[in-house]
């Protein structure tokens, strides 16, 4: 099997293409290596440094789009550039989709139900975004992008899936990317004091990345899917929680330290995943064990 992977250089992505590998497919990475890393490149795929926001072409039979910044901490760095990435680097994975006949899998984000006023958030759920916000150009480049593919499959049929993924965690996350759980370890990990946002209560559902990777596949390889599928881990957390929880794996003693709540940061977030469940994705690894795993790689790291 010929797969491409757009920004396999990055986090999940890296983990993808190393499972693509042992499975024995033949794999391209595309990346212009604007959050991704080149130490997540591997030795057995082609790597091509490209700018999705730009056409490409690659002879494949399958695409995981995965090309967009997706912490807060780059994609409010250049938010125009975000929304490009987005929208037209979806466009183009889609015209190559088109071109080669090649399957397309989508990545898409929870962050495409905003804040919710429902919980769990099932993918009929039309979510509660702001359009003007701090974060709009992530949230709304994933919902225009998610709207462009649905539109694509309609029109030209292509052979195209969507998937939400909720806070995937593990190692190979950049420590310095703003999210919650590498900002967590690195502190704890310094002797610093956990920066929480607002009082701690709201909360998140953590999928290990290999559950993530796994569901991925899962989706691509399943004939007739649904349109869109959640894919995360239904197991909700609060965040003062998860502080607590690596100051204890890490042996930190200097407790947290509250911040004020940045606008528009969702109240909750945990996925409805009965359609996950009824193609058999199901996450498998046990929050504590991802945890102590993903600390221990950061130690590894230092």
């Amino acid at each position: 099997m010929k797969v491409l992977v757009t920004g396999g250089a990055g986090f999940i992505a890296s983990h993808l293409v190393e499972e693509l590998l042992a499975r024995g497919d033949h794999v391209t990475v595309i990346d212009n290596l604007f959050t991704g890393s080149r130490s997540n490149l591997h030795r057995g795929a082609d790597f091509i440094r490209h700018d999705v926001c730009e056409p490409f072409h690659v002879e494949c039979d399958q695409i995981y789009h995965l090309a967009c910044p997706a912490s807060p901490e780059h994609y409010q760095r250049n938010p125009v550039r975000t929304i490009q990435t987005a929208v037209l680097g979806t466009m183009h994975a889609l015209q190559l989709a088109r071109d080669t006949g090649a399957r397309l899998l989508l990545t898409s984000t929870s962050e495409v139900y905003g804040d919710p006023d429902v919980s769990p958030q099932p993918e009929a759920y039309n979510g509660n975004v702001s359009c003007t916000g701090p974060r709009a150009c992530y949230d709304e480049g994933k919902r225009c992008g998610e709207a462009l593919a649905a539109s694509w499959r309609q029109q030209y049929g292509t052979d195209v899936r969507i998937a939400r993924l909720f806070n995937t965690y593990g190692p190979r996350m950049a420590s310095g990317d703003g999210r919650l759980i590498p900002n967590f370890i690195t502190q704890a990990l310094r002797g610093e004091p956990l920066t929480v946002y607002g009082d701690g209560q709201q909360t998140r559902s953590f999928c290990f990345v290999s559950d993530t990777v796994r569901g991925l596949m899962m989706l691509m390889n399943t004939v007739s899917p649904p349109p869109v599928v959640n894919i995360g881990n239904d197991d909700e957390r609060m965040i003062l929680a998860v502080a607590q929880d690596v100051n204890i794996l890490t042996r930190n003693a200097a407790g947290i330290a509250h911040r004020p709540l940045p606008t528009d940061d969702p109240r909750q977030r945990r996925p409805w995943l009965a359609l996950a469940r009824g193609l058999g994705i199901e996450a498998l690894v046990p929050f504590t064990e991802g945890l102590s795993t993903t600390v221990e790689w950061f130690r590894g790291q230092r």
